[in-house]
């Protein structure tokens, strides 16, 4: 049988004080005596009693809760960290998430806004399942709103994204450092797509290429499509060159995974003969892998952790563009990399 939940008049009846006290006492209220605001809590811990959701709602007009809705995010590798990057920052704030995964269903998307609209959420992160362009559900201009890993046509809410640029960057100057020349990459899907993913990581290869004075070359270039499987089939291509790179990065952690097998089946070490990064930081890939793999982690902890914390501090309500915000990827070094043959580093034998 249920026992009876004490009431805010229970509390005033234990504490010997009128009800507005109690009140004044939840809602935080100056204008009570610390002996009296110390009695009053220590019944209500003696009681074991919890203010209602609704009735704390009422009485601040905050309902201390976020909307965190998905878009197929909780079926990625990436969800944990993402989702616990979130609460971590709400959780710090006394917030709490309400997650809801609409699983690419544009009916779904639209009913699970207006049903957090009416719960009276603060906000809501609004988390893509991968970095592209989106088009939100109009309610959505309703409360305040970030978008994780994605982004508006017109840039008209604020959101958080991956550099892609720079982690391409960043990740071929890695390869560089060690003497390597021939840097062949192999995009984590076609560039027709334009997803930000495989153009930006393209771009920031080139960058680092011509920042090192090294000629872009587009034999060293393929488009892959991110699964194991084009990793394997486009390093037996690349291998198959008259002067085969000797270093890969690859757009996707599964992709160098296939690679590894491709470079096992003739007779090359990693990184002995050729040297790997990967891109993610897929863990039960990238550790399990013999060596373990070199990558760009995906900042998927700290996008949820800015999503929030945006939501907290921002001035809402003003005129002004809503940030759009890159955060970096940074490398995750493990056993992948090592130092280009003399050949290809210009070195005299």
């Amino acid at each position: 049988m249920a026992v009876k939940k004490p009431s805010i008049h229970d509390i005033a009846k234990a504490a010997g004080v009128g009800v507005g006290t109690v009140s004044r006492v939840l809602n935080e209220r100056p204008n009570v005596a610390e002996a009296t605001r110390a009695k009053v809590e220590s019944v209500m811990e003696q009681l074991g009693y919890r203010p209602t959701f609704a009735a704390r709602h009422i009485r601040t007009g905050r309902s201390q809760l976020f909307g965190f809705l998905t878009d197929q995010v909780t079926t990625t590798p990436f969800a944990h960290d993402l989702i616990k990057g979130a609460q971590a920052r709400a959780r710090q704030a006394d917030r709490m998430l309400m997650v809801i995964d609409a699983d690419g269903d544009d009916r779904v998307r639209e009913q699970a806004v207006a049903n957090l609209i009416e719960r009276g959420v603060e906000g809501i992160v609004y988390a893509a399942m991968f970095h592209h362009e989106v088009h939100v559900p109009k309610a959505l201009h309703e409360v305040p709103t970030v978008l994780v890993d994605c982004f508006t046509p017109n840039r008209d809410f604020a959101s958080v994204v991956p550099d892609e640029v720079r982690g391409g960057r960043e990740a071929t100057e890695r390869l560089l450092e060690e003497g390597h020349r021939r840097i062949a990459m192999v995009t984590n899907d076609v560039l027709s797509t334009g997803y930000p993913a495989a153009v930006g990581r393209l771009e920031g290869y080139k960058e680092a290429l011509a920042e090192a004075g090294v000629p872009f070359d587009e034999a060293l270039v393929r488009e892959g499509s991110g699964n194991a499987d084009s990793g394997y089939r486009w390093a037996h291509d690349l291998l198959d060159a008259d002067d085969p790179p000797t270093a890969y990065f690859f757009g996707t952690d599964r992709m160098a995974m296939g690679a590894y097998f491709a470079f096992t089946e003739v007779g090359l070490s990693v990184p002995g003969d050729v040297s790997v990064v990967g891109f993610d930081d897929q863990h039960y890939i990238a550790d399990a892998l013999r060596p373990a793999l070199t990558t760009m982690a995906l900042p998927h902890a700290a996008m949820g952790r800015w999503a929030i914390d945006h939501l907290l501090t921002a001035p809402w309500g003003e005129d002004r563009p809503p940030p759009q915000r890159r955060l970096p990827c940074p490398i995750v070094e493990r056993g992948s990399v090592g130092r280009a043959p003399a050949s290809d580093a210009g070195e005299e034998s």
